[in-house]
This record gives C-alpha cells, sequence and structure tokens, in this order.
C-alpha cells in the first residue's frame, strides 16, 4: 500500500515539475539568444492575440516572474494530481482553455503573459472542491491553500496597473466553475455505516393510519421516498 502511495506522489509531483521545466528552457532561451516571445501573449479582441490562449502561460516578464508562479503551480499542481487522480487532467486543461479565452475576450488591450491564470485556476479549484465535497482531507487542503497563498486574493482585483489581474480572476472563475461542475467525481467524502442506517431507517418509516377521521372514511396515507 505504501509503494502505491509513493508511486502516486511521484507521479504527482512529475508532471507539475516537468511543465515547470519547460516554463525555464522557454525563459533560459528568451535571456541566451537576447529575444523577446511577449508577442506570443494574449492580446484580447485581436487575431495576433488568439495564439496566446494557449502560450500565455509559457511566457514570463522576467525571472521573478518566473519564479513567483513556478512555486505555486508546484504545489497545487502536484495536490491536484495527488487527490484528483485522472480528473486533475481535465480540469487543468479546462482551466487552461477556458482563462485564456475569457482573457482575450475581457481582458485591456495589451499584451498579458505568465501562468498566474493556471495558478490562480488551481488555487480556486482546490480551495472550493474541498469545501463542496466536505471531505476532512480535502478540506485541510482548502486551508493550506488559505494560508500558503491567501494573500493572492488581491490579485484579482485592478490594484496594480501592470499586472494582469484579469488573467488572475479569470483563472480563478475557472477553477470555481470545475470545482462546482466536478464536485460528484473524484473523491467523495467517506460515508459511514450509521449514516446509511439512519436514512433506511427514516425512508421506512410509513406515517400512522388513521382508522377514523372525521368524515367516517378512512385517510389515505402517502410515503414519498427520494
Amino acid at each position: 500500500m505504501a509503494s502505491i502511495e509513493k508511486k502516486i506522489f511521484k507521479h504527482s509531483i512529475l508532471l507539475p515539475a516537468l511543465f515547470v521545466v519547460v516554463l525555464w528552457l522557454v525563459a533560459i532561451i528568451e535571456h541566451t539568444l537576447g529575444v523577446s516571445f511577449h508577442h506570443l501573449g494574449t492580446y484580447p479582441r485581436t487575431l495576433k492575440g488568439l495564439p496566446g490562449i494557449l502560450l500565455t502561460p509559457f511566457i514570463h516578464g522576467d525571472f521573478k516572474h518566473l519564479i513567483a508562479n513556478s512555486v505555486p503551480l508546484l504545489v497545487m499542481g502536484a495536490g491536484t494530481i495527488y487527490f484528483y487522480r485522472a480528473l486533475s487532467y481535465k480540469v487543468f486543461t479546462i482551466i487552461w482553455i477556458a482563462s485564456g479565452i475569457c482573457l482575450w475576450i475581457g481582458g485591456r488591450p495589451s499584451y498579458h503573459i505568465g501562468a498566474s491564470g493556471l495558478v490562480y485556476g488551481l488555487a480556486a479549484f482546490l480551495f472550493f472542491s474541498g469545501v463542496f465535497r466536505r471531505d476532512t482531507r480535502l478540506a485541510a487542503i482548502s486551508l493550506v491553500v488559505i494560508f500558503l497563498y491567501g494573500g493572492m486574493i488581491w490579485g484579482v482585483f485592478p490594484l496594480w496597473p501592470a499586472i494582469s489581474w484579469e488573467g488572475h480572476l479569470f483563472g480563478g472563475i475557472s477553477g470555481f466553475a470545475c470545482a462546482i461542475a466536478y464536485r460528484h467525481q473524484g473523491p467523495q467524502r467517506k460515508i459511514y455505516s450509521w449514516e446509511l442506517e439512519d436514512e433506511e431507517e427514516f425512508l421506512d418509516e410509513e406515517p400512522a393510519e388513521n382508522s377514523h377521521s372525521s368524515s367516517g372514511e378512512k385517510d389515505i396515507n402517502y410515503t414519498i421516498k427520494s
């Protein structure tokens, strides 16, 4: 059992790590060759900005910007894969594409770059999934997300002109939508036997039949089971 969990943990770390490595390779190529890929970012409501829907997460302004996104991508990417397994790939893809499309439609007329939309989307998914599922383990993950990245909430407001708050906002909305859409899939709260017994007893109860009504006829009682 321990070996299986160890394999799952390694798998959970591997894919986010590979994704972050690709981000670093892109940044190193830019720095080494003295080129900029900023023009491949999302430029809202223009044809030239359409490729950015897919490419924006790979492009960063500088290494400081990249470092700020690398750590939370590793942490929350690994957490999503570990706890949500196969569902995590759907969630990651939907957040990536949906936040990119929304940014292209509703962003300011400027180039938007960086993987922050994915970071905010994964954070929102992990937090709200834990809340919706009422699972103690997943609720604990929600608390960890709040503790480590609670300050991210300010990033969805237009407080700093140089920061794409729209990318943060649309990423968070996409993660929230995934948490709602997939709340009945993936890990679920354990239902204990005593809960099932209580429900069965409740459903099996029949209302007491009144043998005499005021009209002298028997009342007809109905039991509706959901």
